[in-house]
């Protein structure tokens, strides 16, 4: 028997379908026995449990639900005690559910694969099963290889992370925790150790990641590294030009947006092709697409609309990247005695600041970047000193078109059905 599984806190009810199309993936490449594990709560609706058992049942494989919420409360609350900011994360609570794996799992499993909601598991699981873990706690692909053409050299993306800028982790060791073989025992035995992993995560918020820099810090030095065919970002494949073409017989994972609903690209299909075989994909799902494209629009016209009524007599202001510079100007045919403040560095926020409160209710600011030295753009900062978006600024990086380099994202439609 093969024992894999996914662990989720699902807030909206719209992520268990990525679980659910993972799952569906694994039993349509594999042969033998599965029994997939899911680790939930309470936000596991009872329409999303019946979907994964009816799945399980149509592949004549079998899913076990934990609800980790139930079985282990105790532990929740002390991680959260120990890093009170995955309440507001991204990433949520669930994050830390694969930590609980040893205490929740019957003690008659001593491995089991652990996968994130977003892959595709399009190769026969036992390929991985079989691999002998030996005494180490896991073992994973490192990041290097699973993005090599993020992580070409120590230099840029990599260099980001707080465990390989100090020195914690080597860069080539540094590995994704969203395809991992679990050791459950070793894990068992060294249940503090994991705990202990919180709390550096806990002092530590440098840390981009919550559940990965938690594992890298405790194993990056002590762990297996698989092969890149287990662990393979769509980001990354598509900047191969051998690749970006083909479709491998690996484990493909989209991570951070990069499934869309364009059907022209190869790994985009490669998705809907196993999401149109489960259960979610239905006439509901079909409704609820048509009714946030047209969400979509009316919020548009509706921002047009108001940012048209307030511009009347007010000078542009545009916040740019100096990479989009170019583009920017040819798109909203910027003259030359209108006001560009470059976004290049910390003193590019304050001098935006003090533009924007200088001349409040004259000018109408043009943020043309979501992010800022790696970071969001500290949108509700601006909230807090009453700027309304709309009439004080417009998030100009939204009007932009393919052409300009800001491409369509259409993800969230993906995550509406």
């Amino acid at each position: 028997m093969i024992h894999v599984c996914f662990c989720f806190h699902d807030r909206t009810g719209n992520y268990a379908k990525f679980a659910g199309t993972a799952m569906l993936s694994i039993f349509e490449n594999t042969k033998s026995s599965v029994t997939v594990h899911i680790l939930h709560d309470d936000t596991l609706t009872a329409d999303n449990l019946d979907k994964f058992s009816y799945i399980a049942g149509r592949y004549g494989q079998t899913v076990r639900f934990h609800n980790v919420e139930k079985l282990c409360p105790d532990k929740i609350k002390e991680y959260i005690s120990y890093v009170p900011s995955i309440k507001n994360s991204r990433v949520s609570v669930g994050a830390f559910y694969r930590l609980m794996l040893s205490k929740v799992l019957p003690s008659n499993i001593n491995k089991i694969i652990y996968f994130d909601a977003d892959v595709i598991v399009n190769l026969d699981i036992k390929e991985l099963w079989q691999i002998e873990l030996g005494d180490k706690p896991l073992g994973a692909v490192p990041e290097s290889v699973a993005s090599s053409e993020m992580f070409k050299s120590s230099r840029g993306y990599a260099i980001e992370k707080y465990l390989i800028k100090s020195g914690l982790v080597k860069f080539e060791d540094y590995f994704n925790s969203g395809v991992m073989a679990l050791n459950l025992d070793y894990l068992r035995q060294n249940d503090e150790l994991l705990t202990s992993g919180v709390k550096f995560r806990g002092e530590n918020k440098q840390c981009s990641a919550f559940d990965q820099d938690i594992l890298n810090y405790l194993f990056a030095n002590d762990y297996l590294k698989l092969p890149g065919q287990f662990d393979q970002f769509i980001r990354s494949e598509r900047r191969k030009e051998d690749m970006k073409s083909k479709i491998r017989q690996v484990i493909y994972h989209y991570t951070k947006n990069t499934l869309q609903l364009n059907s022209d690209d190869i790994f985009n299909q490669l998705w809907l092709s196993y999401f149109m075989l489960t259960p979610w994909f239905n006439t509901d799902a079909i409704g609820k697409l048509y009714a946030s494209f047209q969400q979509a629009r009316n919020n548009f016209k509706s921002y047009i609309s108001n940012a048209s009524a307030f511009m009347s007599n007010r000078a542009r202001v545009f916040f740019v990247e100096p990479q989009k510079l170019s583009a920017v100007k040819e798109a909203f045919s910027i003259r030359d005695d209108e006001e560009v403040i470059i976004a290049e560095n910390q003193e590019s926020l304050k001098n935006l600041a003090k533009s924007m409160l200088e001349s409040r209710g004259k000018k109408i600011f043009y943020i043309m970047t979501e992010k800022v030295l790696g970071k969001k753009f500290p949108f509700k900062q601006l909230a807090r000193i009453n700027f309304v978006e709309g009439r004080d600024f417009i998030k100009g990086w939204e009007i932009l078109s393919d052409a300009k380099g800001t491409p369509f994202d259409s993800f969230p439609f993906i995550q509406a059905m």
